[in-house]
């Protein structure tokens, strides 16, 4: 469903929001900023999520994903002035806010910082807070573009300060729009100068069933996330997905050699983020449980369908790849990460380690059921002696009836 509302900015004429509601639990936010004039001011589009990781009041930390943000606000977006510069100010939620302040120079105009303000003191977005009250965070930035530019960047990009993880993509934004157009020049920041290639993709015809015809087994990829200059997460994986909407069914084979990866980590949850010029984004989250094992609690996807529509389907209660913490997971035969009834990954060669991985190499590795050949070993014995138990009790049944049929003879 796509929601269009107006709202008014003290001192800045009206801001259209669209917010693009879907399967997906972060959606799109694009705001319009116009100036007394009605002429444009301030243009931007972004998807963004927040990770706040948080001291209980038994002395455990809880991590919690801030995405559904509920009701927006814009109050104290400003298209600038003399004095001050543009500013987009964001409300939602239970005490949630969000500031990115700009400015500008000679040639250029500048992202200089963005804040994010949350309330510990909300009970239901952080139950058993031992701290209550409101916490903001800063970070400055300083990204530079060319007057007239619009920016984008459509991969992930993270920031992390202070028990916060903020995630940014698919963005678009330019301050000081020009003449109220904005600008058809992009400036590209450096991740999505990286160019890809689209990956195949197997469509069936429309029909009654919504079962996929089966394809050939994915390549395998080997996909790493760095911490500064150390990994801080491996996955190898060949990956399937299949996806069923509207009736059809597609088989999508993810080719490794044209997807990007990114991500990030931190002592509780971890990211991995695969991207290519048809996906927009494939996550897959994992967290820590009982301080001692990961596990995959988390899959996000959103990706155009070669019919042009954009499937996006997300699943934060999730429970695969469980393996004890400082060891990686693997299970080479193929296994289904069922995502929801619409949307499942098929994975093949995997072996995955989102924490503790020392010197760039996985740990060793916990393998799953399917890969444990020794559960075979008593169940062909058992059933070899099943068959001789089998095999004794016919020959004596036969011996019997023999030996009483020459009996009566006699």
């Amino acid at each position: 469903m796509v929601c269009f509302r107006l709202f008014p900015v003290p001192g800045s004429g009206l801001v259209l929001v669209c917010l693009v509601l879907g399967a997906v639990q972060s959606y799109a936010l694009e705001l319009n900023l116009t100036d007394s004039g009605k002429a444009t001011c301030l243009y931007a589009k972004w998807q963004m999520n927040f990770t706040v990781r948080y001291e209980t009041t038994n002395k455990t930390y809880k991590t919690v994903t801030i995405s559904d943000r509920g009701t927006v606000t814009y109050n104290g977006s400003i298209c600038g002035d003399d004095q001050n510069g543009p500013k987009i100010a964001v409300q939602f939620g239970p005490g949630f806010s969000w500031i990115a302040n700009f400015s500008k120079a000679a040639s250029t105009y500048s992202i200089d910082s963005i804040s994010f303000s949350y309330n510990t003191g909300d009970n239901t977005t952080f139950p058993d807070a031992e701290d209550k009250g409101i916490i903001t965070v800063d970070e400055l930035l300083a990204i530079k573009i060319p007057l007239n530019d619009l920016f984008r960047c459509n991969s992930l990009s993270t920031l992390e300060k202070n028990d916060v993880v903020q995630n940014y993509w698919d963005v678009l934004v330019q301050a000081f729009v020009q003449n109220g157009t904005v600008s058809t020049n992009e400036f590209l920041c450096d991740e999505d100068k990286t160019s890809t290639v689209a990956p195949t993709i197997h469509t069936t015809v429309p029909s009654p069933t919504t079962t996929p015809t089966p394809k050939e087994k994915p390549e395998a990829g080997t996909y790493s996330v760095n911490n500064g200059n150390e990994t801080c997460l491996l996955a190898t994986m060949g990956l399937q997905l299949n996806i069923t909407q509207d009736k059809v069914a597609s088989v999508i084979n993810i080719n490794p050699n044209t997807t990007h990866s990114t991500g990030s980590c931190r002592s509780h949850t971890a990211l991995l983020r695969l991207n290519s010029s048809t996906i927009k984004y494939l996550d897959f989250v994992f967290a820590v449980k009982n301080e001692n094992r990961f596990y995959l609690k988390e899959v996000n996807v959103s990706m155009y369908l070669v019919n042009g529509s954009v499937f996006s389907i997300a699943n934060n209660n999730l429970s695969y790849w469980d393996a004890p913490l400082g060891s990686s997971y693997m299970c080479n035969k193929e296994q289904t990460v069922s995502v929801s009834g619409a949307f499942q990954i098929n994975t093949f060669d995997l072996r995955v380690q989102p924490f503790n991985v020392t010197q760039g190499k996985y740990s060793t590795a916990q393998e799953c059921s399917l890969d444990d050949d020794t559960i075979l070993i008593p169940i062909i014995v058992g059933a070899g002696l099943s068959g001789l138990i089998i095999v004794i009790v016919i020959a004596y049944v036969i011996g019997r009836r023999k030996s009483y049929a020459g009996y009566q003879t006699l």
